[in-house]
């Protein structure tokens, strides 16, 4: 009786967030597209990203999580039609990767479980993947810079603008190796991972001589700019990318950067700021961009101090209705001009990982505080309104697409345990390439800092087109190891070290997709 009450209870809250959503995006068709974004006070649009249609592009992959498959379908149909990147626009590299690369390798993985006719080749060709080829193409020219570092800035027509500032925050520098890495496997093409790589690299060789990474950088002189070492803002997403890039490439050695960073920010389960060369707390605040960070715990199998952490931020949730964008934890109240809520997903993301590790109850409360509070507080006739203040509860009159792309997307998959995306691989498409045979579906997606999911898997569809690409830049390069170690078994040997270190061939094939971490910490 009692497992009875609970499914309906979440069947309930299912209904409600998916009610959430049609409210904002039904209110985002009428009365703001093919504005960027919804204005919810005054029921009309405006542009955020030069007229891209943001709310509508960025909310795809939560239509098809929802199981809408026909308007799934209908916007994938628009996002092939009329966009044109040959345009005379400055964008933010960092924002352009997550949402619009992210975005359209996402809607191109997914596309045909969703019954999109799909050309031949894919996943290793079609329309979306060359749109995000495209895209990234244009984002290159950031990374010509002497330290591999990334302008923050890139002119979509003309490239680096010359008078561009060298100064880019660190999340901006290290957030590119999952979309990055994903596009280099379906395409063959290296370049991209390549610079993501470097640009990881490089952060991680300025690090202070405690282990710190700051919170700007000058990517000319590689001098850091703002000293703040901490997990929140301007950092926040360097931290994800190492670990989900660590999962999504089976790679050893950022999964290393990662764990050795030093806990010099951590006091009684809160992330402070620190001075990045000296330790010492330089703002006692909570952000409540930092509240990602239990999820990612997650991820490493770090449950106990991820549930800590969690509740932390959870009690100033209960404190305001929400989480304000800064919260003094010594004076336990909010920071001046600071006191708002943009619908923002962290703590919702944070909980959805970590139920799905643990089935502890309290965050699936989180999840139904969550939405009375945005019912209650934030609800308009035309959708969702920004919380000005959550002293007082004044509205801004915006809705931010990540409410729709992430925060609702979060809510749906925390109350939704059958949903595809929480496979454990009992389940999995076999998809014929020109490559041969690969599995897809089977689970595992990492999602990437927006929220878009990206299919592990799917990076081994196209391994051997990879290959071929690195045939002839290779090909030399082998006949010479060969040569000077004498062929025979010296070069058995050599293609035996090629082995990925982090094989997981003893393991059934849910585990090497698991989220607890132990292909990391564990050499079986």
């Amino acid at each position: 009786k009692g497992h009875h009450l609970f499914q309906s209870l979440l069947c309930l809250t299912l209904e409600r967030v998916k009610s959430m959503f049609y409210h904002a995006y039904n209110n985002y068709l009428e009365n703001a597209f093919p504005y960027d974004e919804l204005r919810p006070l005054t029921c009309d649009g405006q542009d955020t990203w030069g007229r891209y249609c943001a709310d509508l592009r960025f909310s795809v992959l939560t239509l098809w999580i929802l199981g809408n498959v026909s308007e799934f379908q209908r916007v994938v149909n628009v996002l092939q039609e009329g966009v044109d990147f040959d345009i005379d626009v400055n964008a933010s590299v960092f924002e352009t990767n997550i949402r619009v690369v992210g975005g359209l390798l996402s809607a191109h993985l997914l596309s045909k479980r969703a019954g999109v006719e799909v050309e031949a080749g894919w996943p290793c060709s079609g329309p979306l993947l060359r749109m995000a080829e495209e895209v990234a193409r244009k984002l290159l020219p950031a990374f010509w810079t002497p330290t591999g570092m990334p302008y923050g800035t890139v002119n979509l027509l003309h490239g680096v603008n010359p008078g561009e500032t060298p100064v880019t925050c660190t999340a901006g520098v290290g957030t590119f190796i999952v979309e990055f890495a994903t596009l280099s496997h379906l395409t063959g093409d290296p370049v991209f991972e390549d610079v993501a790589r470097k640009a990881l690299k490089a952060l991680w060789k300025n690090r202070s001589e405690i282990g710190l990474v700051g919170n700007h950088i000058d990517v000319a002189a590689a001098k850091w700019v703002a000293q703040d070492a901490g997990i929140g803002a301007g950092v926040d997403s360097y931290f994800e990318y190492l670990v989900k890039g660590a999962i999504l490439l089976q790679d050893e050695e950022l999964m290393s950067m990662f764990l050795s960073e030093k806990n010099y920010t951590k006091f009684d389960d809160w992330y402070l700021w620190v001075q990045m060369y000296k330790g010492t707390v330089s703002m006692p605040v909570f952000q409540s961009l930092e509240a990602y960070w239990p999820g990612l715990q997650s991820l490493i199998g770090d449950i106990d101090h991820a549930m800590r952490t969690f509740l932390n931020y959870y009690t100033v949730w209960k404190q305001f209705g929400g989480l304000p964008e800064f919260y003094n934890i010594p004076q336990g109240y909010t920071v001046e001009k600071r006191e708002g809520y943009p619908l923002r997903p962290e703590l919702i993301e944070s909980a959805m990982y970590l139920y799905r590790a643990t089935r502890n109850p309290t965050l699936l409360e989180l999840g139904r505080d969550a939405v009375e509070s945005i019912e209650k507080i934030s609800k308009v006739d035309c959708g969702f309104a920004t919380i000005k203040d959550l002293r007082d509860h004044r509205l801004d009159n915006r809705m931010e697409s990540f409410f729709l792309a992430e925060t609702v997307k979060y809510l749906y998959l925390l109350f939704d345990p059958d949903n595809f995306i929480h496979n454990n691989g009992s389940n999995f498409d076999v998809v014929l390439t020109p490559y041969g045979e690969c599995i897809l579906g089977a689970g595992g997606y990492i999602f990437n800092t927006e929220a878009h999911p990206i299919d592990p898997a799917a990076l081994h569809c196209c391994r051997k087109r990879k290959e071929e690409q690195d045939g002839e830049t290779q090909k030399d390069s082998a006949e010479t190891t060969s040569e000077d170690n004498g062929g025979g078994m010296n070069s058995e040997k050599n293609r035996k070290r090629r082995i990925p270190l982090l094989s997981c061939s003893s393991q059934p094939f849910n585990s090497k997709l698991a989220v607890l971490g132990q292909v990391f910490l564990d050499n079986t």
